[in-house]
């Protein structure tokens, strides 16, 4: 369809095209981000002394030419600061902090590395989008796994004990004295592990259906020195065994589901009358204006991408990464539930209580 040339705004146009531009650059610039922490780019640059791209060769052994654009690049987006006055380039304490530390709020190479498997299954993606089929966690590409960890971990590492149990009814005493847990789509593990270093006295397993990620928590457990009180096994959301527990966890992991009711249902009947379902979520608006904004834009775009296909490639609801409170609730309710509400939240999530 032709465009009247006439009709079209050019303040308008543009704004669009300067948000063209940053878009590009960001994609561009997410690929250097992990070539930068494939290289040691950043652990070089971590103790804050400027460098010219010749020094931070000699410290890298990476060649200087590739480094003049890297660095550019790099100051261009405010991952790296720049001196005038001297021409070199460093690492503020922040700036180390979430792309050279392991120990952040943020592990932002590693949500690079998350995002950049998510975009590589655009073309397969668009053909489900057309046939109404799906795509399973398991046929993207690699770096879609270690990626969701690191990028997750981190928001586990600093909320999960420190303020998303405190704030459930009468679930810290339990996991300190002894409670058994069960952890739903556990991935590779983080979510478990951090509860099982947090009390030592419970008991944890960590089911996923994705085997090559239960190989990997495994793993991972034994390098944690928690596998006296923790297990990772194979399972279905749905249909997961076990009794009695006190608690059951799902971490970003309910909205991908195939059938979220039926994990609910199943849920339900594996918790003690007294036991909790904690349920987090990606932080999302109560409406779809309510998703106009960065966090939506990151959410709804890896919703499409990586958790309706899922969730289609399995069944025939899909709750997505912006679902209301009000879907996750009814869902959750159709399980069996009772009682259902919003216990703590941070800029990224939402943090869910649901008791029978």
């Amino acid at each position: 369809m032709a465009i009247e040339t006439q009709a079209i705004n050019q303040e308008k146009l543009g704004k669009l095209l300067a948000n063209v531009v940053q878009d590009y650059g960001a994609v561009l610039s997410s690929a250097l981000v992990l070539i930068g922490e494939h290289l040691g780019l950043y652990q070089a640059m971590a103790d804050g002394e400027p460098v010219d791209s010749v020094a931070l060769a000699a410290k890298t052994n990476v060649g200087e030419r590739y480094l003049r654009d890297w660095l550019v690049n790099q100051a261009a987006g405010g991952y790296v600061e720049y001196d005038d006055a001297t021409g070199r380039y460093f690492l503020s304490p922040e700036q180390a902090l979430v792309l050279a530390g392991s120990d952040g709020p943020v592990d932002v190479p590693g949500g690079f590395r998350f995002t950049n498997a998510a975009i590589k299954a655009d073309e397969r993606i668009a053909e489900v989008m057309r046939s109404g089929g799906g795509m399973s966690w398991g046929e993207h590409d690699h770096g879609m796994f270690d990626g969701t960890e690191r990028f997750f971990r981190p928001i586990y590492r600093y909320n999960l004990v420190d303020s998303w149990i405190p704030a459930l009814d009468g679930v810290e005493p339990k996991l300190t004295n002894g409670a058994s847990v069960a952890d739903i789509g556990c991935g590779h593990g983080a979510s478990t592990i951090i509860m099982a270093e947090a009390y030592p006295a419970s008991r944890f397993v960590g089911y996923d259906f994705h085997a090559p990620s239960i190989e990997r928590a495994r793993e991972a457990a034994r390098l944690a020195g928690v596998s006296d009180r923790v297990m990772f096994e194979v399972s279905d959301a749905a249909a997961f065994p076990g009794a009695e527990y006190d608690l059951v966890t799902f971490f970003d992991c309910f909205h991908d589901l195939p059938n979220p009711d039926l994990a609910a249902q199943r849920t339900c009947q594996a918790l003690a009358s007294d036991g909790t379902a904690l349920i987090v979520e990606p932080m999302a608006g109560r409406s779809a204006q309510g998703n106009f904004n960065p966090i939506g834009r990151v959410f709804s775009a890896g919703s499409l991408l990586i958790c309706t296909p899922n969730a289609l490639a399995g069944g025939t609801t899909a709750l997505g990464a912006i679902a209301s409170d009000a879907a996750i609730e009814e869902a959750v309710k159709a399980g069996g539930f009772t009682r259902f509400r919003r216990a703590a939240e941070t800029p990224f999530n939402r943090v869910f209580e649901a008791r029978k």
